[in-house]
């Protein structure tokens, strides 16, 4: 097992965009929040005229990331109102550009965690979009320089238009609906295993078992992986099981902990609150890693440099993957036949959705349903 670039990089060379009269744009229906405290609410979102590199989507699902909360919350910054989220979108295609060849109408397809880069950067050139130097462009709330500076609009919404070299195929094998979680929680926990080749024989940890945690067990698991969940709960432990882990270790019992101590080869921490890393790097092995997912909106507690220096450990950060990286994912779940565990809501259910994510109390991810949305009214809210 050792690091390296999981795929070959893209070719991604800017084009000139065809932005002529005689393509509309059109009006989505969406549900969006208004202010931090507003909740989720009908809106018109405006989708800009298909240019021609673009790919027009009727969007038939989208993911609840928790992500999507603390963004619609203001949790992280104040982001641009309104704000439509939904980074893990499901539909089919409905027209394309001219300069379009590989989709076509009727196509299934998906679009992830951002719609645009720079394309020009070492990390794009790399097939590393989502490290872009000049930060890429998030499918929601952010400015996209290659159309004025517009705000991005997401997936809780009946329509997008998106750059084709942002757009995935999506295999007939999969489920359409339990897919859409692979564009954000699946290759959120695929890229750091891919990257550290984790393969037959390899013994993965697993740190929480929500959203994130349940995909990095599948995943690990079809890749050939030998998988430990450390979980904080002994009610998880026949869930964890039943994913398919081999073993289920109490954290918060030393004993346990002492139990595993070098039996791991990397882990992958999906907690998203404070906690000491310390004992976790207990259980790795010589040139064993940790990648930490979660992101704590406090400070953790101090990393013990001994740990790292006796053995050789890596402490490392991942962030979602590249474009390539993300297709190949999703051809690697529908060859092992690997979706998220979803619940769906409608967009009436949205708010308790979000609150009971909050809680904990999802078994492993919200889909919404986009059929469900309203018509759009007359006018954009945004």
């Amino acid at each position: 097992m050792t690091p390296g670039r999981p795929v070959p990089p893209p070719f991604a060379k800017p084009v000139t965009m065809d932005t002529s009269e005689d393509r509309p744009g059109t009006l989505a229906a969406a549900y969006g929040a208004t202010s931090p405290d507003s909740g989720l609410v009908p809106l018109t979102v405006a989708r800009r005229k298909p240019t021609a590199d673009d790919v027009e989507i009727a969007i038939e699902f989208c993911g609840l990331c928790h992500s999507d909360v603390h963004a619609t919350r203001g949790e992280w910054r104040v982001p641009p109102y309104p704000l439509v989220p939904g980074h893990e979108i499901v539909g089919k295609v409905t027209r394309v550009g001219s300069a379009v060849q590989d989709f076509a109408p009727g196509d299934r397809v998906g679009v992830g965690c951002m719609v645009d880069s720079c394309r020009e950067c070492e990390s794009c050139l790399e097939g590393l979009e989502q490290y872009c130097e000049r930060g890429n462009v998030g499918t929601y709330g952010a400015a996209d320089p290659r159309h004025g500076d517009e705000i991005t609009q997401g997936g809780y919404s009946t329509s997008v238009v998106v750059d084709r070299r942002f757009v995935l195929r999506v295999p007939d094998a999969l489920d359409p609906a339990a897919a859409a979680p692979l564009l954000c929680a699946g290759i959120t926990t695929y890229s750091p295993l891919r990257y550290f080749e984790v393969e037959e024989g390899d013994s993965v940890g697993v740190v929480g078992l929500g959203g994130l945690g349940h995909m990095a067990v599948k995943i690990a698991k079809a890749m050939g992986a030998e998988v430990t969940v450390f979980t904080t709960s002994e009610s998880k432990f026949e869930a964890a099981r039943e994913l398919g882990a081999d073993h289920v270790v109490l954290s918060k019992d030393a004993e346990a902990m002492e139990a595993a101590n070098r039996s791991i080869d990397v882990i992958i921490d999906t907690v998203a609150a404070p906690h000491d890393l310390n004992p976790y790097f207990r259980t790795l092995r010589l040139d064993g890693a940790l990648f930490q997912l979660g992101l704590p909106a406090d400070d953790m507690p101090p990393v013990s440099p001994g740990l790292l220096i006796r053995r050789r450990l890596a402490y490392a950060g991942s962030l979602i993957g590249g474009i390539e990286e993300t297709q190949e994912m999703l051809d690697f779940c529908a060859e092992h036949g690997v979706v998220s565990d979803i619940e769906m809501v409608e967009a009436g259910q949205l708010n308790e959705a979000y609150d009971r994510m909050v809680a904990g109390d999802v078994k492993y991810r919200f889909v919404l349903d986009t059929a469900t949305l309203q018509e759009p009214a007359e006018r954009a809210d945004a």
